[in-house]
């Protein structure tokens, strides 16, 4: 049996990957999917007796920011992806090999894997002029379906491959499409962010591993678990939300007392994305505590949605439902129980303390008691 054919609890237990390591693997995935507990137990189980995967990425009109965010990820990390969990068998960033070399490392694993390999893509794909993105000569459209065919299932990483992202942006000059515009005939799934959280990412293919199958999709092919609830909800920020408490600049007092951002131009109301609970560089921080508001990358048309620090409420790209959507009668309604709030509290403070008069009721109870 040579090493590729090791399962994949041979393959740790080889590199020296405790059991109780392995099992700690298990019950954080569990976790991040959303799944109970107990379920650790099978995840181990189907884990250990799985052979790698192979998994070829195919990066076209992107920045690199989806790989910078895979290489950042902790748990699973990185190198235990890469060497315990899937066989990365075509990564133009990451592999070592270049050229001709690389080609044919695609084309082999295309070959001894036909049926069963999955792709993961970043960046759009463009359509105006083959020539704007090429691969070895071949353009990105043909290099996509050609590997797509053979695949067991696509996965698109990041805003870009997902919905067209910033080069799909008005006025679209390289005439770019997501990977869902061009492949039709298999399971896709979207795991949209710009770039998309890494433990989103790696949990994706995790539930796969172990499943055989890909997670419940939203409408827009999203894992559920990740993306079924808006950041707002989930917003530590919330609350100052409901109470009326707005920012009105990202230096002012408000900003300092970490009041919602809602004014500054946050969409968290409208993005649907795991932000504000999975977090970012080890579940250190988001933007939003960081001190800027969303931007909802997550979101399709994103870049042309309006100004990123308008209110929703008054972007004037935005239709009724999606102004509905954000909550803007429930800001109108906080903001007006805030400001009567603090004028109640501002009249009380600055009115002159008067003798305290019984009424005839309180009068009467205090005689009674005597």
């Amino acid at each position: 049996m040579t090493r590729k054919e090791l399962t994949l609890g041979e393959r740790m237990q080889a590199r020296g990957v405790s059991r109780r390591a392995f099992l700690r693997y298990c019950a954080t995935t569990a976790s991040l999917l959303a799944l109970p507990p107990a379920m650790a137990p099978r995840i181990a189980a189907a884990l250990e007796a799985q052979r790698r995967p192979s998994v070829i990425w195919l990066s076209f009109q992107e920045c690199t920011g989806c790989t910078e965010s895979l290489t950042r990820s902790a748990s699973p990390s990185i190198e235990s992806m890469i060497f315990e969990t899937i066989s990365l068998d075509y990564h133009h960033t990451l592999q070592a090999a270049a050229g001709h070399q690389a080609e044919e490392a695609r084309e082999i694993a295309m070959k001894e894997n036909w049926g069963n390999y999955l792709v993961l893509v970043d960046g759009s794909i463009p359509t105006g002029n083959m020539g704007y993105s090429t691969t070895a000569g071949e353009s990105n459209i043909e290099t996509l379906k050609r590997v797509a065919e053979g695949a067991a299932a696509v996965i698109s990483i990041g805003t870009c491959s997902s919905f067209g992202g910033i080069p799909y942006a008005n006025p679209n000059p390289t005439g770019a499409v997501s990977v869902s515009d061009v492949v039709k005939d298999k399971p896709i799934v979207n795991i949209p962010g710009c770039p998309p959280i890494p433990a989103v990412m790696t949990s994706v293919l995790a539930h796969y591993l172990a499943f055989g199958s890909l997670p419940e999709l939203d409408h827009l092919n999203r894992p559920m678990v990740f993306y079924g609830q808006n950041i707002h909800d989930r917003c530590y920020r919330r609350p100052f939300y409901e109470r009326g408490q707005f920012a009105e600049s990202f230096d002012d007092e408000g900003a300092k007392k970490g009041w919602c951002l809602y004014k500054l131009g946050c969409k968290g109301p409208t993005t649907y994305n795991a932000c504000a609970v999975l977090k970012w560089n080890e579940g250190t921080s988001f933007p939003i505590e960081s001190g800027h508001g969303c931007l909802g990358c997550s979101e399709p048309n994103f870049w042309d949605a309006g100004s990123f620090y308008s209110p929703l409420s008054t972007s004037t790209r935005l239709n009724a439902g999606t102004v509905a959507l954000a909550g803007a009668v429930g800001v109108g309604v906080g903001a007006a129980a805030g400001v009567a709030a603090r004028a109640r509290q501002k009249k009380i403070k600055s009115a002159p303390a008067k003798a305290w008069t019984p009424t005839k009721a309180e009068a009467k109870a205090e005689e009674e008691s005597q």
